[in-house]
């Protein structure tokens, strides 16, 4: 599935949020006229900028206007997944949560259509936890969940995906340590050198009490970055009050 205006959010960012919204840094206006060239029968490769592109501002109205459009053409699944996927990098780029429920209204067209599209059911996964962040509403952050473990059936060596389906049970409203770590342990299995998997299993074992293990992560991601800016925060989890 890196939100919200982020909110605020460099400590979200380092310690919370799944991928999507979060780490996303820019979009062509390329990417969201292609939703029109689906729209009219292409197919475009979703949500993707051609090289070179250029960042760029996007009015209220035009936003709007592609919002309706897609509503016209709610059965169109490319019509909808390009504009959603394109939507969500930019509202990480401007750090706009206002965009949000739309892109989520987007996407969950687009699985109604195709259940089957991988980065639909990733990037829903993705919104949904980060609208569980922003409303404090744990069904999102459950809805996320199930979308990420079926996202694994279609790709289980996904260490991305696994990583924010581990992150799931750091963040829901009764967090779940052991499972989170479980999920950790094989996506770090399949990539050691995974500098957000190693941060949230030190924090996962900090949260369970076992500040050795905690801390032997927190060792392995200094090792591979030490400039990581989710360095500070761990290191005040593993030893609180120094």
């Amino acid at each position: 599935m890196n939100t919200k205006l982020i909110l605020g959010l460099v400590v979200g960012l380092i310690v919370g949020f799944a991928a999507g919204f979060l780490i996303a840094n820019s979009l062509n206006k390329a990417a969201i006229d292609a939703a029109t060239t689906a729209q009219s029968g292409g197919n475009p490769k979703a949500g993707a900028a051609p090289a070179g592109g250029s960042k760029v501002e996007l009015s209220d109205e035009e936003i709007k206007a592609k919002l309706a459009e897609a509503d016209k053409n709610a059965d169109n699944f490319e019509y909808q997944k390009t504009l959603g996927l394109a939507l969500y990098t930019y509202a990480a780029m401007k750090q706009d949560a206002s965009l949000l429920e739309d892109v989520a209204r987007l996407l969950d067209r687009a699985y109604k259509l195709n259940a089957d599209d991988y980065d639909v059911i990733v990037s829903l996964a993705n919104i949904n936890f980060d609208l569980g962040q922003l409303k404090k509403d744990d069904s999102f952050n459950k809805q996320a969940r199930e979308l990420y473990q079926k996202a694994l059936t279609k790709n289980e060596k996904d260490v991305k995906v696994r990583t924010d389906l581990g992150l799931t049970y750091l963040q829901g409203a009764a967090p779940d340590n052991d499972a989170a770590i479980g999920e950790l342990k094989t996506a770090l299995e399949q990539d050691p050198n995974n500098e957000k998997t190693l941060q949230y299993l030190s924090q996962a074992y900090a949260a369970k009490g076992d500040k050795a293990e905690a801390r032997r992560h927190l060792e392995e991601l200094r090792k591979i970055n030490p400039q990581s800016p989710a360095i500070p925060d761990l290191e005040a989890r593993v030893n609180p009050g120094n």
